[in-house]
């Protein structure tokens, strides 16, 4: 009879430590974000990004501004102007009906030079790479792409323990990769495709 009691009391822990463990995991998601189609080709306009408006037979009112922090320009007619988040196509027929008032349909051109992006599309590298920042996002960018333009990981790099924390639906991922495969043994399937917004983060080596 003791012998049997010890066994039920063996299976009750067991279970117990399995609830436990399963309690631990709940609210952390550990599987790896959804797929999702590749991003649009559309490139939106951020601060820091010169724009050149071209307003056709109007060379008066034709010139190259930046966008402000706050995301507007302001030209000598259109002060104010939302252009953060805007193809340059929704900028020009924007920018369009503000001159409607002024001149008779306007045509207008925006081409964007000097591309830094909206900040919620930057790519941003953190810890032991040689140049810490953040990145305007490009189609088809993958993580070589991003270790060219820091310079590569410091000799203090845990290369193969960084990860690209990336959010989706409001619902935060870590996703591994592996720098020193992809750096040091040319690895190619250490590669990965980045998306905008990805935070790579490089930890330090502990020794």
């Amino acid at each position: 009879m003791n012998r049997h009691r010890r066994e039920f009391a063996k299976k009750l822990c067991g279970a117990a430590l399995a609830l436990g463990l399963l309690a631990g995991c709940a609210g952390r998601s550990l599987a790896p974000p959804p797929e999702e189609p590749p991003p649009s080709g559309d490139y939106l306009i951020g601060p820091g990004d010169s724009v050149n408006i071209i307003v056709w037979r109007n060379p008066e009112v034709s010139l190259s501004v930046s966008v402000r922090p706050d995301g507007k320009i302001s030209t000598p007619l259109v002060e104010d102007l939302q252009a953060s988040g805007k193809t340059s196509t929704e900028l020009a027929r924007d920018i369009e009906k503000a001159l409607a008032k002024f001149i008779q349909q306007p045509v207008v051109t925006v081409i964007v030079t000097g591309f830094v992006g909206p900040y919620s599309e930057q790519i941003r590298v953190i810890g032991e790479a040689a140049k810490p920042q953040a990145l305007a996002y490009r189609l088809g960018m993958s993580l070589m792409d991003v270790l060219i333009a820091v310079g590569g990981v410091t000799e203090f790099a845990a290369g193969n323990k960084a990860s690209i924390i990336r959010v989706r639906d409001g619902k935060q991922y870590k996703l591994p990769v592996r720098l020193n495969d992809l750096l040091k043994n040319g690895d190619i399937s250490a590669n990965v495709n980045m998306r905008p917004g990805d935070v790579l983060l490089i930890p330090e080596s502990f020794f």
